[in-house]
């Protein structure tokens, strides 16, 4: 960004980019103004076993959100298990099969999108869905992508949460069928605003751009 021109600046990120941007106010907190998260589990909350103490923390909101996690850790994770451990093995597959392809990333929008779809294109629209898809299958770049799984393997098993806090004034987004728990965001965070809002899933920026880009809007207006 200082090569770009820009002495201050902003960050917003989803999944992934929600374990990368917090980072930014940890190594540039002189520069950053603000951050902006959403889809924040990775980085945002330790995953492993809670204690009956810290249980009676949260609240029973937060309890459900636990208890989606233990859920995706059980029945939900295994795409991560495959590419993380033989993400070459999964590639010839993938890039053998057009149909491969399609479910194996489908079956994550029909998971992830917000809870009251029935069908992955009742939240995105079926035509952004398969040209999501194709990127992959005409680039056959299902390999590579999975090697971020892999290359990040050392770093997953140290639990995704930070070592040290950021002052940076942080804003969550937390869709319907996110699993954000505001009670570990704050041990590592600076947040200074939490949306919850009732539609909407992991890819808000597909599912409910309105609600994404007027909470962005409202909280970086609010640091002018």
């Amino acid at each position: 960004m200082r090569r770009l021109g820009y002495q201050r600046y902003a960050a917003q990120g989803g999944d992934m980019g929600a374990l990368i941007t917090p980072e930014l106010g940890r190594v540039a907190p002189e520069a950053v103004i603000g951050l902006h998260v959403n889809a924040a589990t990775l980085g945002f909350q330790p995953l492993g076993p809670v204690t009956e103490d810290v249980l009676a923390e949260l609240t029973d909101q937060e309890r459900q959100y636990l208890a989606a996690i233990g859920m995706f850790a059980a029945e939900g994770s295994g795409y991560m298990a495959i590419q993380s451990t033989r993400p070459q093995t999964l590639a010839y597959g993938l890039t053998d099969s057009p149909v491969g392809q399609l479910a194996w990333i489908i079956e994550k929008f029909k998971e992830w999108s917000t809870p009251s779809a029935e069908l992955p294109d009742d939240a995105v629209d079926r035509d952004t869905l398969l040209t999501n898809v194709m990127l992959y299958w005409l680039t056959a770049t299902a390999g590579s992508a999975a090697r971020v799984y892999y290359e990040g393997r050392m770093y997953a098993q140290s639990g995704w949460f930070p070592l040290t806090r950021s002052e940076v004034p942080t804003a969550v987004a937390n869709f319907a069928g996110d699993m954000a728990i505001r009670h570990w965001a704050e041990e590592a965070n600076t947040i200074v605003r939490w949306s919850e809002f009732d539609r909407g899933g992991h890819f808000a920026a597909l599912e409910a751009p309105d609600l994404l880009a007027r909470d962005i809007r409202e909280f970086f207006r609010s640091l002018r």
